[in-house]
């Protein structure tokens, strides 16, 4: 194959701080190159609804100044899956999920794109990989996620910033818990895996953190308040996954999803846990969910340069005859992974990861420990 001369970018899932430094990097390294780059929007629906806007020409003009910016410019979709698209099917009261796939790689070679860099989630990896083995020409994917659960890299571009914002959270938890000697618990996002809560809960020095990848009970979680009460601390602090289950019980899910997006949205854990913490230690108890903050605002310099890198690296992966793949970071350097070794597969915490170990050397609880074995 060919180096590509008219490539195409896009962005799937939900958003992330640093996707615009990746449309960016890649518009300058591919015009660098005497490429034409243009930008599907809104996920895959720039190409199944074509209207006026469904593509836009990238070049160094449109991709000035944006760097910093949150979200992106190109705009997303988490209901756009082409192999399930929601589409007016005759004599259906609703829209259908129809396989349009063949249909969308037939309008992607009609538009002379000859490649495509795709950025997102473990979900829209899976899709580039699907779409690949229906023709599509060539896709180097980007990995992005606040959850930083993609695999085959050690670090996805959104990650920092979301754990920055729900750092700083909890700091500003600490002062009005401690005023009112209450009991905060904080949820953050994450789905199925628990980095956010693990770096922002040992960061934040929050006294419980819940993790999908432990199912907790709530004696332990109890016993650690107790004992902050005997030593003069009349508040704590837990950090909650939405992923987070209690031992033998169920993930709590607020939407049940459809047969478009094909997973559920979860929540409501955080609440759960104060109302049984308020019953079984008699303090007040207050449930936070920080919500979508966690995927606004600009990138942090780390995000934005890793987003920088990850962009510019899509476009020299495209050279010559090389292969699809995503890029990925490998002790500090850039490689190109195949897509069958990333789709349908998520990064969870390692219970005997170093920042697991370290937190349990601080005295923090998992939900998981016997009472009293807590660091003093």
């Amino acid at each position: 194959m060919a180096t590509p001369k008219k490539i195409a970018i896009n962005t799937g899932g939900g958003d992330a701080p640093g996707l615009n430094a990746v449309i960016r990097a890649a518009t300058l390294a591919s015009e660098g190159r005497g490429w034409e780059t243009w930008g599907i929007r809104h996920g895959y629906r720039g190409l199944l609804e074509p209207s006026e806007g469904g593509l836009v020409r990238l070049d160094r003009d449109r991709v000035r100044g944006i760097t910093y910016l949150g979200g992106t410019i190109l705009g997303t979709a988490n209901r756009g899956d082409p192999f399930k698209y929601p589409t007016r099917v005759e004599g259906q009261p609703a829209l259908m999920p129809v396989d349009r796939a063949d249909e969308l790689v037939a309008r992607f070679r009609d538009a002379g794109f000859e490649a495509l860099i795709a950025a997102g989630g473990d979900g829209s990896m899976r899709i580039a990989h699907q779409l690949l083995e229906r023709g599509l020409p060539r896709v180097i994917g980007v990995p992005k996620t606040i959850d930083n659960d993609v695999v085959s890299t050690d670090m996805t571009f959104g990650f920092d910033t979301a754990v920055g914002i729900a750092t700083e959270s909890i700091d500003r938890l600490h002062s009005t818990a401690e005023a009112h000697e209450r009991i905060m618990v904080v949820e953050v996002m994450g789905r199925h895996a628990g980095w956010i809560a693990l770096h922002a809960g040992v960061a934040g020095t929050a006294d419980v953190i819940l993790l999908p990848e432990i199912p907790f009970s709530y004696e332990p979680i109890v016993e650690k308040i107790m004992q902050r009460e005997a030593r003069g601390r009349s508040f704590s602090i837990i950090v909650v996954a939405e992923g987070a289950v209690p031992q033998g019980g169920q993930i709590t899910i607020k939407d049940a999803g459809d047969a478009f997006r094909g997973v559920a949205v979860l929540g409501g854990v955080a609440e759960r846990i104060a109302q049984e913490l308020a019953a079984r230690t008699g303090k007040e108890a207050r449930a936070m969910v920080l919500g979508h903050l966690q995927r606004g605002g600009g990138p942090s310099t780390s995000d934005r340069l890793l987003a920088l890198r990850f962009g510019a690296a899509a476009v020299r992966f495209l050279e010559g005859e090389g292969k699809s793949g995503m890029v990925a970071l490998r002790d500090g350097r850039l490689v190109l992974v195949p897509l069958d070794e990333v789709a349908g597969r998520i990064k969870t915490v390692p219970l005997d990861s170093d920042t697991i170990v370290t937190a349990r050397d601080l005295g923090i609880c998992f939900g998981d420990e016997l009472p009293g074995h807590f660091a003093p």
